[in-house]
Protein backbone atom coordinates (compact mmCIF):
# COMPACT_ATOMS: atom_id res chain seq x y z
CA UNK A 1 0.00 0.00 0.00
CA UNK A 2 1.29 3.44 -0.98
CA UNK A 3 0.86 6.19 1.62
CA UNK A 4 1.46 9.89 0.99
CA UNK A 5 2.60 11.56 4.21
CA UNK A 6 2.32 15.37 4.30
CA UNK A 7 3.97 16.60 7.51
CA UNK A 8 6.33 19.54 8.12
CA UNK A 9 7.77 18.41 11.47
CA UNK A 10 10.93 16.58 10.36
CA UNK A 11 11.31 14.55 13.58
CA UNK A 12 7.71 13.38 13.50
CA UNK A 13 7.88 12.78 9.76
CA UNK A 14 10.95 10.56 10.10
CA UNK A 15 9.32 8.63 12.95
CA UNK A 16 6.16 8.05 10.93
CA UNK A 17 8.15 6.93 7.89
CA UNK A 18 10.03 4.43 10.02
CA UNK A 19 7.00 2.89 11.72
CA UNK A 20 4.94 2.72 8.53
CA UNK A 21 7.79 1.22 6.51
CA UNK A 22 8.27 -1.36 9.27
CA UNK A 23 4.57 -2.21 8.99
CA UNK A 24 4.97 -2.93 5.29
CA UNK A 25 3.73 0.32 3.76
CA UNK A 26 5.53 2.26 1.05
CA UNK A 27 5.71 5.90 2.19
CA UNK A 28 6.31 9.02 0.12
CA UNK A 29 6.77 12.07 2.36
CA UNK A 30 6.79 15.81 1.87
CA UNK A 31 6.41 18.94 4.01
CA UNK A 32 4.82 20.96 1.19
CA UNK A 33 1.12 21.06 0.40
CA UNK A 34 1.79 22.28 -3.14
CA UNK A 35 4.26 19.47 -3.79
CA UNK A 36 1.79 16.96 -2.33
CA UNK A 37 -0.76 18.06 -4.92
CA UNK A 38 1.81 17.62 -7.69
CA UNK A 39 2.61 14.14 -6.41
CA UNK A 40 -1.07 13.25 -6.42
CA UNK A 41 -1.30 14.33 -10.05
CA UNK A 42 1.71 12.25 -11.03
CA UNK A 43 1.51 9.14 -8.83
CA UNK A 44 -1.02 6.68 -7.46
CA UNK A 45 -1.55 6.47 -3.69
CA UNK A 46 -3.83 4.41 -1.47
CA UNK A 47 -4.10 6.74 1.54
CA UNK A 48 -3.01 10.24 2.63
CA UNK A 49 -1.83 11.25 6.11
CA UNK A 50 -2.20 15.03 6.13
CA UNK A 51 -0.98 17.67 8.58
CA UNK A 52 -2.94 20.92 8.53
CA UNK A 53 -0.22 23.37 9.63
CA UNK A 54 1.98 23.26 6.53
CA UNK A 55 4.56 25.97 5.76
CA UNK A 56 3.24 26.86 2.29
CA UNK A 57 -0.52 26.37 2.56
CA UNK A 58 -3.23 25.18 4.91
CA UNK A 59 -3.75 21.43 4.87
CA UNK A 60 -7.50 22.01 4.55
CA UNK A 61 -6.82 23.71 1.20
CA UNK A 62 -5.03 20.54 0.07
CA UNK A 63 -8.04 18.51 1.19
CA UNK A 64 -10.50 20.83 -0.59
CA UNK A 65 -8.49 20.53 -3.81
CA UNK A 66 -8.55 16.72 -3.55
CA UNK A 67 -12.28 16.56 -3.12
CA UNK A 68 -12.90 19.23 -5.78
CA UNK A 69 -10.89 17.08 -8.22
CA UNK A 70 -12.99 14.06 -7.13
CA UNK A 71 -9.98 12.22 -5.72
CA UNK A 72 -11.62 9.76 -3.36
CA UNK A 73 -8.53 8.57 -1.49
CA UNK A 74 -9.01 8.09 2.26
CA UNK A 75 -7.49 11.00 4.21
CA UNK A 76 -6.35 10.90 7.82
CA UNK A 77 -5.73 14.37 9.26
CA UNK A 78 -2.96 14.91 11.82
CA UNK A 79 -3.07 18.26 13.54
CA UNK A 80 -2.59 20.26 16.73
CA UNK A 81 -6.00 21.88 16.10
CA UNK A 82 -8.05 20.10 18.73
CA UNK A 83 -11.33 21.96 19.12
CA UNK A 84 -14.66 20.39 18.22
CA UNK A 85 -15.17 23.01 15.50
CA UNK A 86 -11.79 22.11 13.98
CA UNK A 87 -12.78 18.44 13.86
CA UNK A 88 -16.16 19.26 12.33
CA UNK A 89 -14.51 21.45 9.69
CA UNK A 90 -12.02 18.72 8.78
CA UNK A 91 -14.73 16.08 8.42
CA UNK A 92 -16.97 18.46 6.48
CA UNK A 93 -14.14 19.18 4.02
CA UNK A 94 -13.83 15.45 3.29
CA UNK A 95 -11.46 13.92 5.85
CA UNK A 96 -12.13 10.29 6.75
CA UNK A 97 -10.49 10.45 10.17
CA UNK A 98 -9.00 13.11 12.45
CA UNK A 99 -6.22 12.61 14.99
CA UNK A 100 -4.90 15.42 17.19
CA UNK A 101 -1.31 15.93 18.31
CA UNK A 102 0.28 14.66 20.45
CA UNK A 103 -0.80 11.13 19.64
CA UNK A 104 0.37 7.59 20.19
CA UNK A 105 2.08 6.02 17.15
CA UNK A 106 0.27 2.76 17.83
CA UNK A 107 -3.08 4.53 17.64
CA UNK A 108 -2.11 6.16 14.34
CA UNK A 109 -1.12 2.78 12.92
CA UNK A 110 -4.39 1.24 14.10
CA UNK A 111 -6.40 4.04 12.50
CA UNK A 112 -4.55 3.60 9.21
CA UNK A 113 -5.28 -0.15 9.29
CA UNK A 114 -8.95 0.59 9.99
CA UNK A 115 -9.20 3.10 7.13
CA UNK A 116 -7.65 0.65 4.69
CA UNK A 117 -9.97 -2.15 5.76
CA UNK A 118 -12.99 0.12 5.52
CA UNK A 119 -12.10 1.60 2.16
CA UNK A 120 -10.61 -1.40 0.41
CA UNK A 121 -11.76 -4.52 2.20
CA UNK A 122 -15.34 -3.86 3.28
CA UNK A 123 -14.44 -3.80 7.01
CA UNK A 124 -12.96 -7.31 6.82
CA UNK A 125 -9.47 -7.84 8.20
CA UNK A 126 -9.17 -11.07 6.18
CA UNK A 127 -9.68 -11.08 2.40
CA UNK A 128 -10.07 -14.46 0.71
CA UNK A 129 -9.55 -15.34 -2.95
CA UNK A 130 -9.68 -19.04 -3.71
CA UNK A 131 -7.52 -20.70 -1.06
CA UNK A 132 -5.50 -17.52 -0.47
CA UNK A 133 -6.10 -15.27 2.53
CA UNK A 134 -4.69 -11.78 3.07
CA UNK A 135 -4.47 -10.37 6.59
CA UNK A 136 -4.82 -6.64 5.92
CA UNK A 137 -3.33 -5.77 9.30
CA UNK A 138 -0.15 -7.88 9.17
CA UNK A 139 0.09 -7.80 5.32
CA UNK A 140 0.74 -11.55 5.40
CA UNK A 141 -0.77 -13.95 2.88
CA UNK A 142 -1.79 -17.44 3.94
CA UNK A 143 -3.00 -20.61 2.31
CA UNK A 144 -4.38 -23.56 4.26
CA UNK A 145 -3.27 -21.90 7.53
CA UNK A 146 0.34 -21.62 6.36
CA UNK A 147 2.16 -18.46 5.35
CA UNK A 148 2.71 -18.32 1.60
CA UNK A 149 6.43 -17.76 1.06
CA UNK A 150 6.90 -15.05 -1.55
CA UNK A 151 9.53 -12.49 -2.45
CA UNK A 152 8.98 -8.93 -1.22
CA UNK A 153 7.80 -7.82 -4.67
CA UNK A 154 5.56 -10.85 -5.15
CA UNK A 155 3.94 -10.27 -1.75
CA UNK A 156 3.41 -6.55 -2.47
CA UNK A 157 1.92 -7.33 -5.88
CA UNK A 158 -0.42 -10.01 -4.54
CA UNK A 159 -1.54 -7.70 -1.73
CA UNK A 160 -2.56 -4.89 -4.06
CA UNK A 161 -4.33 -7.35 -6.38
CA UNK A 162 -6.20 -8.99 -3.48
CA UNK A 163 -7.29 -5.62 -2.10
CA UNK A 164 -8.79 -4.89 -5.53
CA UNK A 165 -10.08 -8.42 -6.26
CA UNK A 166 -12.24 -8.47 -9.37
CA UNK A 167 -11.02 -5.02 -10.43
CA UNK A 168 -8.33 -4.13 -12.94
CA UNK A 169 -5.15 -2.70 -11.40
CA UNK A 170 -3.24 -0.62 -13.94
CA UNK A 171 0.45 -1.13 -14.71
CA UNK A 172 1.31 2.35 -13.47
CA UNK A 173 -0.03 1.60 -10.00
CA UNK A 174 1.79 -1.73 -9.89
CA UNK A 175 5.00 -0.05 -11.05
CA UNK A 176 4.81 2.51 -8.26
CA UNK A 177 3.95 -0.11 -5.65
CA UNK A 178 6.93 -2.28 -6.59
CA UNK A 179 9.34 0.63 -7.05
CA UNK A 180 12.70 0.60 -5.31
CA UNK A 181 14.23 3.92 -4.17
CA UNK A 182 11.55 5.81 -6.08
CA UNK A 183 12.46 4.30 -9.45
CA UNK A 184 9.35 2.93 -11.16
CA UNK A 185 9.53 -0.59 -12.57
CA UNK A 186 9.70 -1.03 -16.33
CA UNK A 187 6.89 -2.94 -18.07
CA UNK A 188 9.07 -5.98 -18.80
CA UNK A 189 10.12 -6.20 -15.14
CA UNK A 190 6.47 -6.08 -14.07
CA UNK A 191 5.64 -8.85 -16.51
CA UNK A 192 8.38 -11.03 -15.03
CA UNK A 193 6.96 -10.60 -11.50
CA UNK A 194 3.41 -11.20 -12.78
CA UNK A 195 4.47 -14.39 -14.58
CA UNK A 196 6.30 -15.70 -11.53
CA UNK A 197 3.44 -14.88 -9.14
CA UNK A 198 0.82 -16.32 -11.47
CA UNK A 199 2.57 -19.69 -11.37
CA UNK A 200 2.86 -19.53 -7.57
CA UNK A 201 -0.84 -18.95 -6.91
CA UNK A 202 -2.48 -21.14 -9.56
CA UNK A 203 -2.50 -24.23 -7.27
CA UNK A 204 -4.58 -22.22 -4.79
CA UNK A 205 -7.62 -21.53 -7.00
CA UNK A 206 -6.51 -18.03 -7.96
CA UNK A 207 -5.34 -16.54 -11.23
CA UNK A 208 -3.96 -13.24 -12.48
CA UNK A 209 -5.66 -12.31 -15.74
CA UNK A 210 -4.09 -9.84 -18.15
CA UNK A 211 -6.56 -7.23 -19.38
CA UNK A 212 -4.87 -6.02 -22.53
CA UNK A 213 -4.16 -2.30 -22.56
CA UNK A 214 -5.45 -1.80 -19.01
CA UNK A 215 -3.61 -3.92 -16.47
CA UNK A 216 -4.13 -7.04 -14.38
CA UNK A 217 -7.03 -8.56 -12.49
CA UNK A 218 -7.03 -11.20 -9.75
CA UNK A 219 -9.84 -13.74 -9.93
CA UNK A 220 -10.87 -16.96 -8.26
CA UNK A 221 -10.77 -20.18 -10.27
CA UNK A 222 -12.76 -23.35 -9.72
CA UNK A 223 -9.76 -25.64 -9.50
CA UNK A 224 -6.09 -25.21 -8.92
CA UNK A 225 -3.88 -25.82 -11.91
Amino acid sequence: MNILLVEDDSVLRDGLINILNTSGYHVTATESGAYALRLLDAEDFDLIVLDLGLPDMDGLDVLRRLRKDKIALPVLILTARDTVNDRIEGINQGADDYLTKPFDLGELEARIHALIRRCYAGFNQIISVGQLQLDTQSHQIFTQDKTLTLSIRENALLEILMLQTGKVVCKERISQRLAVDGDALADNAIEVVIHRLRKRIQPYQANIRTVRGLGYLLEETEHGV
